[in-house]
């Protein structure tokens, strides 16, 4: 029988920083076969694991250089092959993480098209500059700089969206599509019931032009045949098996777009994610600045994907983290004195709406961000590189280090903080190398031993949340109706199915708030708050809401 994913909820694994079996400093795929109980008693249904294949690690697994095997610093395919049967015994299932945009400038592909064959050069793009010798067109990186390498072999210049040895592949040719789709059948093969594809909107390019206007996207983000694309790849490989779901990143994306890539009758894929709301603390699409959260843009955001979603039968991968985002307790949460209550009420605030639910590695344990005090405890390549840029552009070291602080991906991808030893029960305390990232020193109080067997911790919240979309068919199947939308405090929402109903009340705040919300509440009990002691509604609705007070509210009528 398939697994319904509507009922599923997805853990996010980046397996260099989850559990290091061997004592030498990294992540690899013995550690997750070690804490496999753990998830089990988490209640996940499938582990997403970031890439682990054969890869100069530039880009930290997302730069490829082989598809088909196991980076050994991860294990071996007989380890992985018994993380796949292993996790199968407990009811979860793998998916894997395909990173189709680009390749390692180490794959077997790019070498021999920088061999000059020609059959190889046509699976990149290769272009002539400029008439001045400049690069073909003025897009920048996504790590900073231009998004063109120069060859002087060949006088021409290749394309890379994404880090110098991360070429672009070319979907226009039909050679490259084939070898993409053999990967996911070697895959589905052995037994992986899941598939994540990284930047998938971004393999088809509109044309090569200057953006006179931005940083090029416009010209290669949800392009003319990506949805011929991905069909395509749908028919070919996972779609022939109604037991694989799939998850594909959208860049920049429009929701337009996604009602047809995450559409229930369009055979791309099950489900997207977008970024759209974790963008409200940037200044337009810049990052690289400290300007506080638009909560208002927040909602907002959040609404108009949830119901538009829903109009168009398409469905959402709902989420705050992932190894490329700051932890969501530190970005709208507390890290102090409200610390347990802001990470269960974001928690639920994500796991009531319509769409899977994604936890990242910590986040079910209110891991922060880092306390890293100097740039050279940073990993991260776009971290280090914006470091430089922002002092280029005229800040102070300082300042530039404080915007990094806010905003690296490496918040998300410190040690997983098992225990408070040395090195938060990561990798052995007396092994002989560190961590390959530092740890954060806040492990000795948020750490997954001291919550997994308290009732009241923000893991026992987590696992409530995993069970209740399992147990109510109102949180898999319900209709979205957004509530409170013009309050400044409260995000709240209602869910109906049939004959059940559901109130989401969540105060963003760490002030008290009202809200006079009009609803009947008859009939109603409340199944789940992150306050010790209910906090009871008047009959029309009327609350008094707690700092960052969080409720669910469940009504099923005959």
């Amino acid at each position: 029988m398939a697994q319904d994913f509507k009922k599923s909820t997805v853990y996010q694994i980046y397996p260099k920083s989850f559990c290091d079996s061997n004592g030498d400093g990294l992540g690899d795929l013995r550690g997750v076969i070690g804490k496999l109980d753990y998830l089990q008693k988490l209640g996940v249904d499938y582990i997403w694991m970031t890439p682990f294949f054969v890869s100069p690690q530039n880009d930290n697994g997302y730069d490829v250089e082989d598809y088909y095997n196991i980076d050994p610093r991860y294990g071996t395919m007989e380890d992985l092959e018994e993380l796949i049967a292993e996790a199968g015994k407990r009811g979860i299932r793998l998916m894997f993480d395909m990173v189709f945009n680009h390749v390692s400038s180490r794959h077997e592909w790019f070498r021999k098209a920088m061999e000059g064959d020609p059959y190889y050069k046509d699976f990149f793009f290769f272009r002539k500059g400029k008439e001045n010798g400049e690069p073909p067109t003025n897009w920048e990186s996504k790590f900073g700089g231009n998004a063109w390498e120069y060859v002087e072999k060949f006088d021409e210049y290749y394309l890379h969206l994404f880090h110098v040895t991360q070429p672009d592949l070319n979907w226009d040719n039909e050679n490259v599509r084939k070898e993409l789709q053999k990967v996911i059948r070697f895959w589905m093969a052995k037994g992986v019931k899941g598939f994540r594809f990284d930047v998938v909107n971004l393999i088809s390019k509109r044309c090569f032009e200057d953006d006179e206007t931005g940083d090029g996207r416009k010209y290669y983000t949800d392009g003319p045949n990506v949805h011929q694309y991905l069909h395509e790849l749908n028919q070919a490989t996972f779609g022939t098996d109604a037991e694989i779901i799939t998850v594909g990143e959208m860049s920049s994306t429009s929701i337009e777009n996604c009602y047809s890539y995450a559409g229930a009758d369009t055979q791309e894929l099950s489900m997207v994610f977008s970024f759209h709301h974790l963008k409200v603390d940037f200044m337009g699409n810049e990052k690289w600045v400290l300007v506080p959260a638009d909560f208002g843009k927040l909602k907002d955001i959040l609404f108009t994907w949830q119901t538009k979603m829903e109009e168009h039968n398409a469905w959402n991968a709902v989420f705050w983290c992932n190894h490329d985002q700051p932890r969501v307790v530190s970005r709208f949460g507390d890290e102090g004195g409200l610390w347990k209550e802001s990470a269960k009420m974001l928690g639920t605030v994500i796991h009531c709406m319509r769409g899977t639910p994604y936890i990242y590695q910590g986040e079910e344990i209110g891991m922060t961000n880092t306390d890293f005090t100097e740039i050279g405890q940073f990993r991260d390549v776009e971290s280090l590189n914006y470091y430089q840029i922002l002092q280029d552009r005229g800040l102070a070291a300082r300042d530039a280090l404080r915007i990094v602080q806010i905003h690296s991906r490496d918040n998300g991808r410190t040690p997983m903080q098992w225990d408070g030893s040395r090195y938060a029960g990561f990798t052995d305390a007396d092994s002989a190398r560190e961590p390959w990232i530092g740890v954060n020193s806040n492990h000795d109080r948020i750490n997954a031993a001291s919550q997994t067997e308290d009732e009241n911790s923000i893991f026992s919240h987590y696992r409530k949340l995993v069970q209740m979309r399992k147990d109510l068919d109102v949180i898999a199947y319900g209709s979205f109706e957004p509530l409170a939308e013009k309050h400044p405090s409260v995000l709240a929402y209602r869910r109906a199915y049939e004959n059940q109903d559901l109130i989401v009340v969540n105060n963003f705040y760490e002030k008290e708030c009202t809200w006079k919300s009009g609803l009947s509440m008859k009939g109603y009990r409340c199944v789940l708050t992150n306050y010790a002691d209910e906090n009871p509604a008047s009959e029309t609705g009327e609350w008094t809401l707690r700092p960052y007070e969080s409720m669910v509210w469940y009504r099923e009528t005959m």
